[in-house]
């Protein structure tokens, strides 16, 4: 739920709008001053300001400019409230900071749009997966997660480490030597059957989609879609 701080001194204004917020789910608190809504703010940290230009104690293009100069607060969305409309005003609270502007009276349903709208262009973008996908074998390198054929798969470290490094080298031949440097860490290459090993539980607890990986006679293996 998206919590709204309004700062207007209009405490009727001020009513209307968090009654209606509320209704449309919005958490909303109100203060009717620039020094109060300042503080509040900074305590709060809400999603969202609802910033009127004309206030006691502190104008809002003042609260504004306070607001970007914390680093706490500087990405707060502030929607600018006032009763003048001509385009220096506008110009004025753009300058200072400010996401939006709108003009009074309006309508209850384009401050609901123009904050939705405003929250949309501020959302944190949702990260990107880091997804290798060959064949029905999905890896997913950030949660470490390895799907076959859309059922997750549960592997050790060691399987993990095995699969994502013949998986990122698809279609190259690596030696069961090289796999053991890499994989296992062994500056010593000794004995290489637990390559094999690993291998073939690796096989088969991926279910078909193991077959992608081929064993080379007398090198090693590769991994590569058929």
């Amino acid at each position: 739920m998206n919590r709204i701080l309004i700062v207007e001194d209009e405490k009727d204004l001020a009513e209307l709008l968090s009654y209606n917020l509320e209704r449309e789910g919005f958490r909303v608190t109100c203060v009717h001053d620039g020094l109060s809504g300042l503080e509040r703010i900074r305590t709060e940290l809400p999603d969202l300001i609802l910033l009127d230009l004309m206030l006691p104690g502190m104008l809002g293009t003042e609260v504004c400019k306070a607001l970007r100069k914390d680093a706490a607060t500087s990405r707060i969305p502030v929607l600018m409230l006032t009763a003048k409309g001509d385009e220096i005003d506008r110009v004025v609270g753009f300058e200072v900071g400010a996401d939006d502007y709108i003009v009074k009276p309006f309508s209850m349903r384009e401050i609901v749009l123009r904050i939705r709208a405003v929250l949309r262009r501020n959302a944190p973008e949702a990260p990107v997966p880091d997804l290798f996908t060959i064949g029905e074998i999905v890896i997913d390198k950030e949660r470490h997660v390895v799907t076959s054929a859309g059922i997750e798969v549960e592997l050790t470290s060691t399987e993990y480490k095995l699969l994502l490094y013949l998986a990122e080298r698809s279609g190259r031949v690596i030696s069961r030597e090289l796999l053991l440097q890499n994989v296992w860490s062994y500056n010593n290459v000794g004995d290489t059957r637990t390559v094999d090993t690993h291998i073939t539980r690796l096989r088969s607890k991926l279910g078909p989609p193991g077959d992608l990986i081929k064993t080379v006679r007398g090198f090693g293996y590769k991994m590569e879609d058929q």
